[in-house]
């Protein structure tokens, strides 16, 4: 099966691609659609799509809420602390009243 000039530029154009007229003339297409022709005849009858090439499933965990447990450890990181003593960062007025 060997495909014209034309037939080669129709084929560029669809897919978007620009190619130069000399490639065109240096392209050897039929080797590329022989080997998808081979492809196509082979018999894939039996035989389940492949949906995902990883197959395996990620390891899942409960989704239980909490607290965290580190309320202290971040606390002792505030640099004021005015209220920490009452479970909070301290921060400087940003607003007048």
């Amino acid at each position: 099966m060997a495909f014209s000039k034309q037939q080669l530029q129709k084929f560029a154009d669809l897919i978007r691609i620009e190619i130069p007229d000399e490639k065109l003339e240096q392209m050897n297409i039929d080797s590329v659609v022989g080997w998808l022709d081979k492809l196509q005849k082979i018999d894939t009858s039996g035989i389940e799509p492949m949906l995902n090439p990883s197959q395996h499933q990620l390891p899942r965990r409960a989704d239980v809420v909490s607290d965290g447990g580190i309320r202290d450890a971040v606390l002792a990181n505030a640099p004021d602390t005015a209220g920490v003593s009452r479970g909070y960062f301290a921060v400087p007025k940003v607003m007048d009243e």
